[in-house]
């Protein structure tokens, strides 16, 4: 768990579980996964064991120890919705995340489908809290099908994180969606992002009034291309929501 975060749409981050399985060709150049692996085999290393799927049971009750409003990113090291991981411990998640609820909590996922299931069966009757925040991956056209996963999705504040964006997307159906994140890939061997690429993302969310944020041009280190899109900074966040301890407010750096 890391008090303050690099990542420029968050606060803070939330790992009950570390360690991941590459599923599609937006994984290629995973950043969690070079990091983890660094330390694979140091004796007594957070990881020890790599990208290792593992549970992190000891960390579960940890943003109780938060008593200031956080943005927190859960599983910035991996996926809640792993298939591996036990739909008992997912719920010990959830439990935390509904009830130490002066926090926002954003979940991404690339299991949209495997998302979709359990939030469904979980919130049958309402939508999940309105400060847990749930989104999906998706880095090229094909990945889109996960947003019809998200958007029949069960919860209040749905989002995107186009990122890596590797490739056009093409037209985004984002009925219901209320933000939208869009990075290149940054790292050894990133591939490239074509500005029309991140640029017709952005027209149509101003189209379609969803918040539009960009969070990074990326290259050889995420900081190597900056932040602006023609010229501009863009760091729209969703409205501000009536359970916030702090003001979301729609809004860009023009």
């Amino acid at each position: 768990m890391a008090d303050k975060s690099s990542i420029e749409w968050t606060d803070a981050t939330w790992n009950p579980v570390t360690g991941c399985t590459k599923i599609s060709v937006g994984c290629d150049n995973c950043y969690a996964a070079r990091f983890s692996e660094r330390w694979r085999g140091v004796p007594d290393h957070p990881f020890e064991n790599g990208f290792d799927l593992t549970l992190r049971p000891e960390r579960l009750l940890q943003p109780f120890n938060w008593k200031k409003s956080r943005m927190i990113f859960v599983n910035s090291m991996s996926d809640l919705f792993h298939k591996e991981i036990p739909k008992e411990y997912i719920s010990k998640v959830f439990d935390t995340m509904e009830n130490a609820r002066w926090h926002h909590y954003q979940v991404l996922t690339k299991r949209s489908s495997l998302m979709q299931k359990f939030i469904n069966e979980r919130y049958k009757d309402r939508p999940a809290p309105e400060h847990m925040w749930f989104g999906v991956s998706v880095e090229n056209e094909q990945a889109t099908s996960r947003i019809a996963h998200l958007q029949s999705t069960n919860v209040s504040i749905r989002f995107l994180s186009i990122e890596p964006l590797i490739a056009p997307i093409g037209r985004l159906n984002l009925k219901g969606i209320a933000w939208v994140i869009v990075g290149g890939e940054s790292g050894p061997g990133a591939r490239p992002m074509d500005p029309r690429w991140a640029i017709d993302i952005r027209n149509q969310c101003i189209k379609s009034k969803v918040a539009f944020f960009f969070k990074q041009w990326g290259g050889r280190t995420p900081k190597a291309g900056g932040r602006l899109l023609e010229g501009k900074e863009w760091n729209q966040l969703p409205k501000e929501l009536p359970t916030a301890d702090r003001q979301y407010e729609l809004r860009a750096s023009a």
